[in-house]
């Protein structure tokens, strides 16, 4: 049978006394021979579980139409009556009636819930009788499994009379003798639950009591059972912005969606925390949770417990407590107290002195004294949150309204109870989103940075260096929290690169300078603007401790000569948080599906058409939402097939899931479908086989189950985070590269290569560990002295911005005064000894000549370095003794990488040099022989190729190139660039396996490091309207992306094979369409606003490479012919390759309409030409480029009056570009820009044009238009 969506109900269970005590007590009671009333035991009187009703079908199977879990269930012995004394005495029937006599009985339970613990926890303070009738009382629990799965409860006890009217006459059994005095029993009735519906719950009791108040005790089991029943039948909300309803009477009660996928379901109060603690001692509370403390919570209040807990950990998400968690302990579980580990529990405000008295080691929580201590003492030192996160917590929390009488103090009093709650329910999920965002805000404050420390190849967190990054004060709160299950968990998805609201909001947060940082790979440092005023300690300033990621902006991006910014027709980047603006986060509008009316819960035929019902209203709610609205009509989709799959309707449960990939695929339910699909009945396959849409389905199910147990291995491997560790044993070269790596020096497998070559000058080629951990001590050294620089006012004037000082030689005499020489990514500059000052020394561009030099001393030569600038008559020297050779070295590469990086307007082979030059500087330090100076050249990588190998670009290149980008930055070795989008502010990027990143047009920034769409090569990409954009993968899907949530939710799985080619255009009704094409030749037409195929026809050609619309007809363009398609699919004609290429090799790789000149121009992958053919006569070309030193052309684009095309040189590798001329038919420019075939290329607003190359290069180039 397929598996059950889960339901509301995992079972209702009623707990008491039993009622041979109660009898008992009842009759010592009455002649008082008891003076003080006794705590009885609790026990499992009634156990409700669902399915409530089934129907046995033809092959022995159950159906039972409930939401209910595919479970096992156990046995469990509970005391049965025979006798009905409890109801007697409770209707004032005579007790003599029915023989005392009680068994046992044997019932069904699911197989985890535990009922043994379960009348200790619904009785947390014991059960006492009571000689007068007391309030109901509510409080909540929550049961952690074995794998740390958690189920909650929520329980009401209640009192109810018990007494006895033997000796009186009674009129229906109800009259009350009078001359007896009363006596009271609790009776708790406990709902359990998958989810924590706390609030919802609570209703649902309050519901139940209503009708329990006035009927008699001998309906009170069939009452309960059909209670159960009914919510047995609720179905819970997707996640959302879709609520469900449904009414009990006199209530109706709201089930609230989880926001999205990643959070939990939230139907509490958020704001409790805040109202019973400081806002101090709430952030100490979070402290002691992050660094797993073991934490018991005080109240006299039971609820109070668990909603404050539950509170406090919400706050903290998206970590998550793993240890033992008990919010309520019952008085005979205190000795859980004494778990050697960190643990959650809390305890009634009686047993606070007797357990502080006992264990030591305890944070003490008293919730009703918002007051917090230890158990050994009350002065004890406790962790805080680091300063600058808790600043800004406090300052957003105390722009909080947390009390509703504000809200109500201009209106009237309502009369209508239904209509007061909805007002609070609003009101209390506004103020729980705000809340919602001040903790996340303080969560990403806190582990903000964390990402730049991460080596996602080896999946490898550098601790140590995180720790040296933040605040001395705050390392001992991170030391640890870093050893932390909660911590380690937390880093295991930043691993996996998981998009959860941390990530988003740590990305929208980052300021500009640090989203360009990223794009660098320069060792880190701070900007010398942060280090200008008062050294390190205004780095670490606490406007400043929120964002520190070290390292250097882009050089080119801020120089006059740079590429001009491209005016984005969108909202600026979000900016850092605005006190106000944790607090002001839009509302996403909420939709409430209203359950129909409940039936008689217990007969089949009745719950079946109940389930008719809500079908049908689903149907009527899908029909009424517009197309636009995708998010709504997924989850109705999402509904109505939780509906059909529990109603036994397969396929039609199917289709609604089918439709989520058009919809919102981040809700696909994937195991539930598995189950589906497994359990289909022949019957049901055939008839699945015969509907298109759900043989697609059942098709892609079964292909992802294959992966699906192919990735199985690595699993393990995939949550594994390591901490980074020096080796213990010699290395060979692919060690070393994957110990580098991890270390977080560098990753460019190349310049491993190279340092490798370095440290292995004159021994066998490996390295020991003594010799690494040497050379990883003088790197880290040398950051910590730059760190250290303190730079006057005087001095920083002169600095950009975004200058890091990365080196400081000793303090040396030089032909402009003495001092020490600093080194930055841009110049070279004096800081002169005794008053501060700086003296420039030159800039790299402006250098024409270093070389080691002497001058005289005395009677001696003293090594000095000698550098002549453009410009300066006079050479500067410096008398650099010991260290002459090495600033030789690292100069010399600084220069010959700032003069390629200007030649190839690159920005990265400047960030490359200085890489390799302070690599250099750790060489040489570790070597401390003869040879060190011989071993770092080895990595003078850049200067070498200056020297062997003088490449200097071609004066027209030179002028047309603006600008470089390397979107494989992060990636250990560079990826082919497949396709490239310009939408209105933003270049879109595909490389390898699906990745795909979004720069910033304005300055060619990344904005987004890796949007995943599928895990195969994206072909095509296409901006549909202002929100979509389309992509067509290798794995057959359409993947759509919104440009305003940046979210990949929605996919269009019609196509067979991988899809090729997207375009866009108007139907013969003026409707937007959207066109795809498939490698096979399928060729489909899209309704844009509903993603419904309108038309699906196929070609018969050698692999269908694209489609372009034109003038009513379709134009297709495959390896061996290019057609001309009515849109009806029927074919016009066909254009063959040119006699000249038939035959060869040769075939078309793409095509480009001109329809003001009525001309279509082809290329082919393995020729030299361009064909240009006439539109009103295409038996062949009518004029013919030919390309200058092309072996072949594979994209093509048109830019004002110009034709752009994409290729390779023949005489050798390296991309080309040629710009031809559409009027003349003639080449303009020939441009070199790339290092590999030039695979993409597009225009953005016909100011520039953006080319990606082959994965030997793997960059972007960007061309200025003429």
């Amino acid at each position: 049978m397929a598996e059950l969506p889960s339901g509301l109900l995992e079972a209702c269970v009623v707990l008491g006394a039993s009622s041979d005590k109660l009898r008992e007590i009842y009759q010592l009671q009455q002649p008082n021979k008891i003076k003080e009333l006794p705590l009885l035991e609790p026990e499992v009187l009634q156990v409700h579980a669902p399915p409530f009703v089934s129907k046995e079908t033809n092959s022995s199977q159950v159906i039972g139409p409930a939401f209910s879990r595919v479970q096992r269930r156990r046995s469990f012995i509970k005391k049965k009556r025979r006798d009905r004394s409890l109801e007697a005495s409770a209707n004032g029937e005579p007790a003599s009636r029915v023989e005392a006599t009680s068994t046992t009985e044997d019932i069904s339970v699911p197989k985890d819930l535990d009922l043994i613990a379960l009348p200790q926890l619904c009785f947390p303070g014991g059960l006492q009788l009571s000689t007068e009738q007391r309030d109901d009382s509510y409080h909540f629990l929550v049961f952690t499994d074995l794998f740390g799965n958690r189920t909650h409860g929520v329980v009401v006890q209640y009192y109810r009379a018990i007494q006895s009217c033997q000796d009186s006459g009674a009129q229906n059994g109800h009259r009350w003798n009078s001359s007896k005095s009363r006596l009271y029993a609790p009776f708790a009735i406990c709902i359990i639950s998958k989810f924590p519906y706390y609030n919802a719950l609570r209703d649902c009791l309050s519901c139940l009591l209503v009708q329990l108040r006035p009927g008699r005790l001998a309906d009170f089991e069939e009452t309960v059972k059909e209670f159960s029943a009914k919510l047995s039948l609720v179905p819970m909300p997707p996640p959302g912005q879709l609520h469900v309803s449904f009414n009990l009477r006199p209530l109706q009660v709201v089930l609230p969606s989880r926001e999205d996928q990643d959070r939990p379901v939230i139907d509490i109060d958020l704001h409790l925390p805040l109202l019973c603690f400081t806002h101090e001692t709430l952030l100490q509370v979070l402290s002691c949770l992050l660094q797993e403390q073991r934490l018991v919570f005080f109240s006299a209040d039971w609820a109070r417990l668990t909603l404050v807990a539950e509170s406090l950990l919400l706050y903290l998400q998206p970590l998550c407590w793993q240890q033992p968690y008990v919010p309520v302990l019952a008085r005979g579980m205190l000795d859980f107290i004494m778990a050697p580990t960190a643990l959650l529990m809390g305890c009634h405000i009686s047993h606070f002195e007797e357990v502080a008295a006992e264990t030591e080691d305890l944070i003490l929580v008293n919730i009703d004294d918002s007051n917090i201590q230890t158990s050994c003492s009350e002065n004890a030192e406790l962790p805080t949150i680091p300063l600058a996160a808790a600043e800004s917590f406090i300052s957003r929390a105390e722009c909080l309204q947390l009390h509703y009488d504000l809200e109500l103090c201009h209106l009237g009093a309502g009369t209508d109870t239904n209509e007061l709650r909805f007002h609070r329910r609003a009101w209390q999920r506004n103020l729980n989103s705000q809340i919602q965002n001040i903790t996340l805000e303080l969560v990403v404050n806190i582990f903000r940075g964390v990402q730049d420390f991460l080596n996602y190849e080896h999946r490898v967190f550098n601790s140590e260096e995180f720790l040296r990054t933040r605040e001395p004060a705050d390392q001992p709160f991170y030391k640890k929290v870093l050893d932390t299950h909660i911590f380690h968990s937390f880093l295991r998805d930043r691993l996996s690169r998981k998009l959860d609201a941390f990530s988003r909001m740590e990305l929208n947060t980052r300021n500009h300078a640090h989203r360009n940082r990223a794009m660098t790979e320069s060792p880190r440092r701070p900007l010398l603007s942060e280090l200008s005023r008062s050294g390190y300690n205004s780095y670490n300033s606490p406007e400043n401790r929120l964002s520190k990621r070290l390292g250097a902006s882009l050089p080119n991006l801020e120089q006059p000569d740079t590429v001009a910014a491209i005016s984005p027709n969108r909202p600026a980047s979000l900016r850092k948080m605005t006190p106000d603006i944790g607090l002001k986060s839009p509302q996403k509008a909420v939709k409430v599906f209203r359950l129909p009316e409940f039936p008689p819960p217990l007969a089949y035929h009745y719950v079946q058409n109940y389930y008719s019902d809500m079908v049908a209203s689903l149907g009527k709610a899908i029909n009424a939402t517009p197309p636009d609205d995708s998010a709504l009509l997924a989850r109705y989709h999402y509904l109505r097939g939780l509906v059909n799959t529990v109603s036994n309707r397969r396929l039609d449960a199917l289709e609604d899931f089918q439709s989520l990939y058009k919809t919102d695929s981040d809700i696909f339910p994937s195991q539930m479908v598995k189950s589906l699909v497994d359990s289909l009945p022949d019957p049901e396959r055939v008839q699945a086989d015969r509907r298109p849409e759900l043989k697609r389905l059942i098709s892609r199910v079964k292909r992802d189950q294959e992966r699906e147990r192919a990735r199985h291995g690595n699993e393990q491997e995939e949550g594994v985070v390591k901490r980074f560790e020096l080796p213990k044993k010699y290395m060979q070269l692919e060690e070393f590269v994957k110990c580098v790596q991890e270390s977080g020096i560098v990753k460019d497998q190349g310049t491993i290569h190279r340092l490798f070559d370095a440290l292995t000058v004159g021994h066998q080629k490996q390295v020991g560990p003594d010799l690494f951990r040497v050379f990883y001590t003088i790197w880290k050294e040398t950051e910590a002295e730059a760190q250290e620089v303190c730079l006057p006012a005087s001095v920083s004037e002169h600095i950009e911005p975004s200058e890091c000082v990365f080196k400081v030689s000793s303090s040396v005499k030089t032909s402009r005064g003495v001092g020490k020489i600093a080194m930055t990514q841009r110049r070279l500059f004096l800081l002169t000894d005794g008053r501060p000052g700086y003296v420039e020394v030159a800039q790299y561009r402006d250098i024409e000549e270093v070389k080691v030099s002497s001058a005289p001393f005395l009677l001696l030569r003293i090594p000095s370095l000698k550098l002549r600038v453009r410009g300066r008559k006079d050479a500067f020297e410096a008398n650099l003794k010991t260290e002459t050779e090495l600033w030789n070295l690292m100069v010399k590469e600084m220069w010959a990488g700032r003069n390629m990086a200007d030649q190839h307007k690159d920005p990265q082979y400047m960030q490359q040099a200085l890489t390799n030059a302070l690599l250099m500087d750790a060489v040489v330090g570790s070597l401390q022989s003869n040879k060190a100076i011989y071993a770092a050249s080895k990595l003078a990588h850049f200067d070498r190729i200056k020297t062997e190998v003088p490449m200097m670009v071609p004066k027209t290149t030179a002028e047309t190139l603006k600008h470089k980008i390397n979107p494989s930055l992060e990636l250990t070795a560079p990826q082919a660039v497949d396709v490239l989008l310009y939408t209105p502010g933003q270049l879109w990027v595909s490389v390898s396996g699906g990745k795909v990143m979004v720069f910033d047009a304005s300055s060619w920034s990344l904005t987004h490091t890796c949007l995943q769409v599928g895990n195969a090569r994206v072909n095509c990409m296409l901006g549909v309207d202002q929100d979509q954009v389309w992509m067509g993968s290798e794995d057959s899907v359409i993947y759509i992306i919104s440009m305003v949530a940046m979210v990949c939710n929605r996919q269009l799985t019609e196509h067979r094979a991988e899809v090729t080619g997207l375009a866009v255009g108007t139907d013969k009704y003026s409707q937007k369409v959207g066109y795809s094409c498939s490698a096979e030749g399928s060729v489909m037409v899209w309704d844009v606003a509903t993603l419904q195929v309108k038309k699906h026809f196929r070609l018969s050609c050698d692999r269908l490479l694209s489609v372009s619309n034109y003038n009513g007809t379709l134009w297709c363009c495959s390896r061996d012919s290019i057609m001309e398609v009515w849109r009806n699919g029927s074919l016009k004609h066909r254009l063959n390759l040119p006699e000249q290429q038939r035959g060869s090799a040769a075939t078309f790789s793409s095509i480009l309409l001109l329809p003001e000149n009525e001309e279509l121009w082809s290329v082919c992958a393995d020729s030299a030409e361009v064909c240009v053919w006439h539109l009103k006569d295409t038996t062949r070309p009518y004029h013919r480029v030919a390309l200058q030193d092309c072996a072949g052309c594979h994209c093509i684009i048109k830019v004002k009056n110009q034709v752009w095309v994409g290729g390779v040189g023949r005489s050798s590798t390296k991309g080309k570009i040629y710009i031809l001329d559409t009027e003349r038919h003639l080449v303009l420019k020939e441009l070199h820009g790339h290092n590999d075939r030039v695979t993409s290329l597009c225009s953005a607003e016909d100011r520039y044009v953006l080319s990606g190359a082959a994965k030997h290069d793997g960059k972007i180039a960007i061309w200025k238009v003429e």
